[in-house]
């Protein structure tokens, strides 16, 4: 079994709206492979592919929202979102001590008290081409 990776939302969030796209990669360290990026898909279809792939390949998925930016300036924003986000993530590691000397346990913890999880049913090919059309209008919506 591999790994899932995506942001815990609130369910208001406007970001569950985005179209999201799936990165594989290799979950062992020793693996050496260019990542696969699929997608845009709506969220449930890329979580629910991801679980279906990662459920039986020792894989890595990272399923994150694509944002649909349309000019430099609004990229420029993002990438200063997110610099500001990991700086503020950074300050909150040093007050509570580092994470790194403690997630191996914790993970280990987790599985022994948790059941195996079973994939979610994966979309049939009709259900992802209609999300497709969904994001398509949502992208060439953006901005008009």
């Amino acid at each position: 079994m591999g790994a899932l990776v995506t942001l815990d939302l609130p369910d208001d969030s406007p970001m569950l709206g985005l179209p999201w796209i799936i990165t594989f990669g290799p979950l062992a360290a020793e693996d050496e492979w260019e990542p696969v990026v699929c997608g845009p898909y709506e969220r449930p279809h890329a979580l629910a592919l991801a679980e279906a792939v990662v459920a039986e390949e020792q894989l890595m998925a990272v399923v994150e929202p694509l944002l649909p930016a349309l000019t430099p300036e609004e990229i420029r924003g993002e990438i200063a979102a997110a610099q500001i986000a990991a700086t503020d993530e950074t300050d909150q590691a040093d007050l509570y001590g580092d994470f790194e000397d403690v997630i191996d346990d914790e993970l280990e913890l987790a599985a022994e008290r948790q059941p195996e999880p079973q994939p979610a049913n994966p979309p049939d090919s009709d259900e992802v081409r209609a999300g497709f059309a969904r994001i398509a209008a949502l992208l060439t919506a953006k901005g008009a």
